[in-house]
C-alpha cells in the first residue's frame, strides 16, 4: 500500500472538517487564524487533511515548497501540545513527512517555532515544512 493510500487519509484540496480531539468536539479559539482555517471560515490551499491534522500552503513562503502542518485541536504552542496531547506530536511529524513526500520533496527542513522569542507569530502550534531549494546552516 502506498503511503498516500493509508486509511483515513485524504490527499489534495479538501473541505476541512470540524475540530475534534479523540472523537470529542473541542471549542476552538475564535480569534485564532488557524482554528478558523480548520473550521473553513478562512480559505487556505489545503494540501492534505487527516482526522487529526490539516496541511496547507503558507501564504508567505520562504522556500519553493512551504507547507504548514497544524493539529485540528487548538494548542497554543509546542509546549502546550506536549503537555495536553503528547500523542499528536508523532502524528503531526508523520503527516508532515507524508505531505513532503506528496509534494515531491526528497529532502526538507521541518521547523517549529515555540513561543514569541523563537519567532512564533500565530499561536496555534504548527510545523513548517520547507523544501525545493538548498538549505543553509545555521538557519537563523
Amino acid at each position: 500500500m502506498e503511503r498516500d493510500e493509508e486509511p483515513g487519509l485524504e490527499v489534495g484540496p479538501q473541505p476541512v472538517q470540524s475540530v475534534t480531539d479523540a472523537g470529542m468536539e473541542v471549542t476552538a479559539d475564535p480569534e485564532c487564524l488557524f482554528c478558523r482555517i480548520v473550521s473553513g471560515q478562512v480559505p487556505a490551499t489545503i494540501e492534505r487533511s487527516t482526522p487529526v491534522a490539516v496541511v496547507f500552503r503558507d501564504v508567505r513562503p520562504v522556500a519553493p515548497t512551504h507547507l504548514l502542518v497544524i493539529p485540528r485541536v487548538h494548542r497554543r504552542d509546542l509546549s502546550d501540545l506536549v503537555a495536553r496531547s503528547p500523542g499528536l506530536v508523532g502524528e503531526l511529524v508523520a503527516t508532515a513527512d507524508m505531505a513532503a513526500s506528496a509534494a515531491g520533496l526528497t529532502g526538507y527542513r521541518m521547523v517549529v517555532n515555540n513561543g514569541a522569542s523563537a519567532g512564533q507569530t500565530v499561536f496555534h502550534v504548527h510545523l513548517h515544512v520547507l523544501g525545493g531549494r538548498p538549505m543553509t546552516w545555521p538557519p537563523g
